[in-house]
């Protein structure tokens, strides 16, 4: 009986169009990954196209035929790791069982970790520092970071409201106050904490403002402390 015939050998050109295939498939990502690092390292204006392609390793040609400018590189930058997850942050509130605190502490440390610990917590510091000269930038993400941010932390007070957990409060500087400790972290990590030896530990930071917002300075009474 003749010995089984070894598996054909694929075609020569097919193991390098399945690379190509996958390459092709790949190029997006990376594009964003290095457009993501160098906006972060440089700011917006300073980063050019041809740098963003190079650190990708593709052409200047390659890159405006998934984005034909360096603002739509921007936004979908900006797409990619803040505005295009406030459906699962959504989701997530939604199917939240714990209290108000136990929930406004899972939404600062849940920020840090998935947003503060990345590069893409350097976004804010450069929309904020650069939308005076790009107005249609600050415009952009003022429509897709913001207001959604703005009405899910309205959720979250008003869920601790009628749930009696939380006092009626001024809900548009409500939510700056739960904001603004966060953009602080984030200001200091991507200006001061690289040169300045005094450091902050992020967590511990976030534990002290969520202690703040929470019960404020002040020393209650017996009565008071134990209520909700």
């Amino acid at each position: 009986m003749a010995p089984p015939l070894p598996p054909a050998s694929p075609e020569p050109d097919a193991v390098p169009r399945q690379r190509r295939s996958r390459r092709k498939e790949a190029r997006p990502g990376e594009l964003l990954d290095a457009a993501l690092q160098l906006f972060v390292e440089k700011g917006f204006a300073a980063t050019r196209v041809e740098e963003v392609a190079a650190r990708a390793g593709v052409s200047k040609g390659t890159l405006f035929l998934y984005f034909p400018s360096k603002e739509e590189l921007f936004k979908a930058v900006v797409r990619e790791n803040l505005a295009g997850r406030f459906d699962e942050w959504n989701e997530e509130l939604d199917n939240f069982e714990g209290d108000s605190a136990e929930l406004v502490r899972y939404c600062l440390h849940t920020w840090w970790e998935r947003v503060g610990m990345t590069p893409a917590s350097g976004i804010t510091k450069l929309v904020m520092s650069e939308a005076g000269m790009f107005p249609e930038i600050a415009a952009f993400y003022q429509q897709e970071v913001i207001e959604p941010g703005h009405e899910l932390i309205r959720r979250v007070l008003q869920r601790g409201i009628d749930r009696g957990e939380i006092r009626p409060l001024s809900m548009e500087y409500a939510i700056y106050s739960l904001i603004a400790p966060m953009i602080f972290l984030l200001m200091w990590k991507h200006s001061m904490a690289p040169c300045c030896p005094a450091s902050i530990d992020p967590i511990g930071f976030i534990d002290n403002q969520a202690d703040l917002l929470l019960n404020g300075m002040r020393v209650l009474a017996p009565s008071a402390a134990h209520r909700p």
